[in-house]
């Protein structure tokens, strides 16, 4: 495994490094494939756009969509951003952990969910907002966020 996700990033950097603007291309490429950013290869990286670590580190950990570590097989996000504050996100946000088991930037026990904070989903007329796997609900509350969880799980 190691060496192919050396090959991975190897090759992956080396294509987008010529782009002007290529590193988020390239992390994003990286991510598709093996998951996720391995921290180990942000030197890798680093090297082949001519920046420093720190750099690259600063645009990993910059941008919510981007993980250092394996996620889970799901992701449930809620929107933390003004809009659906406004509109009830807060509740979701103080009472979520005791109707999901799990607090903010965890993996469930069960590994089916990691539960994220995100700022902003598009999705501001219909908020408070969640994001699972790729599916965004709208008006969602503490009532129903665990029925919607369940429901992706299956599916």
């Amino acid at each position: 495994m190691k060496a192919s996700l050396d090959k991975i990033v190897k090759q992956t950097a080396a294509k987008h490094a010529t782009s002007q603007g290529g590193l988020l291309p390239c992390l994003h490429e990286i991510q598709a494939e093996v998951g996720y950013i391995p921290n180990d290869y942000l030197d890798s990286i680093a090297s082949a756009f001519s920046l420093s670590t720190a750099e690259v580190h600063g645009v990993v950990s910059f941008y919510h969509d981007f993980r250092t570590s394996p996620s889970a097989q799901q992701s449930v996000q809620i929107c933390c951003a003004e809009a659906c504050q406004a509109s009830g996100s807060r509740e979701l946000e103080a009472g979520v952990a005791g109707v999901l088991g799990v607090e903010f930037d965890e993996t469930h026990p069960t590994d089916n969910y990691r539960l994220e904070r995100v700022y902003c989903l598009g999705n501001c007329a219909c908020g408070p907002s969640v994001r699972i796997n790729n599916d965004v609900y709208g008006r969602v509350d503490l009532a129903t966020l665990p029925q919607l969880v369940s429901e992706a799980a299956q599916s």
